[in-house]
């Protein structure tokens, strides 16, 4: 999923409540216009030292209800009728808890007309402000930006419908950027050739199977490929195959057009992770300033050389990124890499030696009590890492994964995760990628808490033992 998805779906949260705010305070304010109190005298004067308070719970509530309404699935751009329809029931609803509430509060509202107004201006601003969304969207993915790069597999009616409805509609945020229109066993003997220099060179991020009658066997050799190049992957396919938990179905040219989840960490949870990841990594930092200060002092004091170093690694959909960490080994430590690799412990393209040679007097007591991870929570703040996730690995290694192992670069790199709290680094790397694996595939709110409340835990367990 686009992170602009993600960002516009996010932004409405404080868009609606800014405007039931608003359509409260306009209510409000023309109860005592001249033009309504001539018409309709004032009886019980609400004052707004009173009503603006109550106001601010009381637009909370609605944000609720709008959730659950489905105001906030992340869908992309949706017909602005359906948008209004939708706005207009969860209003509705909204106002007639309000109702319900006074009601078994056995209090009458002072102002029915404050209700009924405030009801109607909820709709209207509430629609003017998804308006300006919506526009603001549009007009960005008009100018490519946030669009999905899609290279389309298929020569039939539908595919002609799909990419007719792409090229006349820009603000869909469609680009077509390679069609594979012949769809026989040739194309996938050169499938990844033909596709490879698009992927590159045009940033494609979205394959599309668009013929229905495309043979299974084919499909997962499509689904196979996207996988390996980290490209989201849909097709369209008939109803009926719309009930597995692990697809989201669209309709696109009046065609069901299914995707199937590489992870169950998309949409909302997304956005709540990333919320998480920063509130922990900046709570972490202050924690921690005193930890920070004292290991960089025996850094220091024990061998010559820099308190950090950065660490390339492989993070979310292949890209390199920079790791920081405490200096636990000597100098041109990744250069003897190489000599030593006769004496890897570890199946696998990992590396790992009891004894390394490497590593200092410090470094050693900083890895065991994973103190030399602790500048990763800059990384977590750039929004490089996470929190919890897979761990990242070097470039040199993850050229040697088997093509299934490409999975772990679904999502962010995190400096905890369930491999790491289930046996840390006596694990081998088939066992570690399976338990990364099924982290990626089954994430919910609930593993997360687990995984951060047990790594703590199993931290002062290695340490004890040690």
């Amino acid at each position: 999923m686009k992170r602009i998805e993600l960002l516009f779906s996010a932004i409405l949260l404080p868009v609606d409540y800014l405007m039931i705010v608003l359509a409260g305070l306009s209510a409000h304010a023309l109860r005592f216009q001249t033009s309504v109190t001539d018409f309709r005298p004032v009886f019980d004067d609400l004052a707004l030292s009173v009503f603006f308070p109550a106001l601010l719970v009381g637009a909370l509530g609605w944000l609720l209800i709008f959730a659950i309404s489905g105001m906030y699935a992340i869908r992309g751009t949706r017909r602005f009728l359906d948008e209004v329809t939708n706005i207009f029931l969860a209003c509705s609803t909204s106002i007639m808890a309000v109702i319900v509430l006074f009601f078994f509060q056995r209090e009458l509202f002072s102002s029915r007309f404050i209700l009924l107004t405030g009801w109607i201006l909820a709709i209207l601003y509430v629609t003017i402000g998804r308006l300006i969304i919506r526009s603001i969207q549009r007009s960005l993915l008009a100018r490519d930006i946030g669009v999905y790069r899609v290279a389309i597999v298929g020569h039939d009616h539908t595919t002609n419908q799909l990419l007719s409805l792409f090229r006349s509609n820009p603000a869909l945020g469609y680009r077509i950027v390679e069609h594979a229109p012949d769809v026989n066993d040739a194309l996938f003997q050169n499938l990844e050739e033909r596709l490879r220099a698009p992927i590159k060179e045009r940033g494609v991020d979205l394959l599309l199977q668009s013929d229905p009658s495309l043979p299974k066997e084919q499909t997962q050799s499509l689904i196979d490929f996207a996988n390996y190049h980290h490209l989201a992957f849909r097709y369209a396919a008939g109803l009926f195959e719309t009930r597995a938990s692990n697809i989201s179905v669209a309709t696109l040219a009046g065609v069901p057009v299914i995707e199937i989840k590489r992870t169950t960490l998309d949409g909302w949870g997304r956005i709540f992770k990333r919320a998480v990841d920063l509130a922990v990594a900046i709570i972490s930092l202050v924690i921690t300033s005193p930890i920070f200060l004292t290991t960089a002092l025996f850094i220091r004091a024990d061998t010559k050389g820099p308190i950090f170093v950065k660490l390339r690694r492989v993070g979310e959909s292949g890209r390199l990124l920079d790791v920081y960490k405490f200096r636990s080994m000597i100098e041109n430590a990744h250069a003897l890499k190489s000599q030593l690799m006769q004496y890897n412990e570890r199946s696998g393209p990992l590396f790992k030696m009891k004894d390394d040679p490497r590593i200092t007097r410090v470094g050693r007591f900083i890895r065991r009590t994973s103190i030399d991870e602790l500048p990763q929570l800059l990384n977590v703040l750039k929004g490089e890492m996470s929190i919890i996730g897979p761990r990242p690995h070097e470039p040199e290694e993850v050229a040697r994964y088997e093509r299934n192992h490409r999975k772990l670069l679904t999502i962010k790199p995190g400096i905890t995760g369930l491999a790491q709290i289930s046996g840390r680094s006596d694990l081998d790397f088939a066992k570690e990628a399976q338990l990364d694996i099924f982290y990626i595939e089954h994430w919910s709110i609930r593993l997360d808490l687990s995984i951060l409340f047990r790594t703590p835990i199993v931290v002062f367990r290695m340490k004890s033992a040690s």
